[in-house]
């Protein structure tokens, strides 16, 4: 495996090597799961992994800025974004 990102494809052939379910059918099921995550962050839901982490969609206020190029003042636009709260068992794991 790539050890600088963990693809699509890398997940359904994991899939594919340990549950023996074709590789298309192994893509199929990573696309659903993902498109899933992806549907519940949109409606604002977070999404809970036991022994993994918790995905949450967060606001984040307007705040003053700074263009680094002109160093004119400038206000960043109230915005959400996705963040992501590893679980006890993974930042132990990770840590060791």
């Amino acid at each position: 495996m790539n050890k600088d990102n963990l693809t699509r494809k890398e997940l359904a052939e994991v899939i594919n090597g340990q549950l023996g379910y074709s590789q298309n059918s192994c893509a199929a099921l990573v696309d659903a799961f993902l498109e899933r995550m992806k549907l519940s962050l949109l409606d604002a839901n977070s999404i809970k992994l036991v022994h993994f982490g918790t995905f949450t969609v967060r606001d984040k206020h307007p705040r003053r800025g700074r263009n680094p190029r002109t160093g004119e003042t400038i206000t960043i636009k109230p915005r959400q974004m996705v963040t992501f709260r590893p679980s006890k068992r993974l930042r132990e794991q990770i840590n060791e």
